[in-house]
């Protein structure tokens, strides 16, 4: 593994406390999971597309009879819910399919070392108990994709939000994965920082476009 630093470009927000940061309540599921709440949910609101990629992840965690939820299961997730997230990669879909590849000989390949352990890079000081919770490494990349959102001006934030967030974290399982199938972790950290600024920009214009009317 890498060391833990920032990609270029992606050193994230800081998140302000109340609702969407540290201190905000916990949020509501998505499907599957409908409004849970509790020690495995991590301690943010989620929009309904970051709450349909969880409860994939969690399924997917289920299935796999993993101990926690972690950033390999959402990684996964959401390759395969958002295509927007795809665009962003070198070669493409081609390479998200050679990802998923990966991904999916969790249980029989690299991902054996995994099991029965728990996912901890540093993220946050807290390891949740129990069957198929939250790792220490989602609840951070969860809570900063939201503080990215709130810093572009969006109430919640989505799956790129999250996508970027898992790659923010060096040591993330997520960040194994793509580094094992092969994916240029600095060309793609340009290219997330490159879009983050787009959408940053838009959401800016737009606030000034439907701003409010002066006298």
């Amino acid at each position: 593994m890498q060391s833990r630093i920032p990609l270029p470009g992606q050193a994230g927000p800081a998140v302000p406390n109340g609702p969407g940061g540290p201190g905000g309540r916990f949020g509501t599921a998505g499907p599957g999971d409908a409004h849970a709440t509790g020690a495995d949910q991590p301690p943010t609101v989620l929009s309904d597309e970051l709450a349909s990629v969880i409860a994939a992840a969690r399924r997917r965690a289920h299935r796999d009879d993993d101990r926690q939820v972690d950033t390999a299961h959402v990684l996964h997730a959401v390759l395969e819910s958002d295509p927007d997230v795809a665009a962003h990669f070198d070669g493409g879909r081609t390479q998200v399919a050679r990802v998923l590849s990966y991904l999916a000989q969790r249980t029989i390949g690299y991902g054996m070392s995994w099991h029965g352990t728990v996912e901890d890079s540093g993220a946050v000081p807290v390891v949740r108990q129990g069957p198929a919770h939250w790792s220490p490494a989602v609840e951070a990349a969860v809570v900063r994709a939201n503080g990215r959102a709130t810093v572009r001006g969006a109430a919640l934030a989505q799956g790129f939000d999250l996508f970027v967030a898992l790659t923010d974290d060096r040591e993330c399982r997520a960040v194994e994965v793509l580094h094992g199938a092969g994916v240029d972790l600095e060309s793609l950290a340009l290219r997330l920082a490159t879009e983050t600024a787009r959408r940053a920009n838009k959401a800016a214009r737009s606030d000034v476009e439907n701003g409010p009317d002066t006298v």
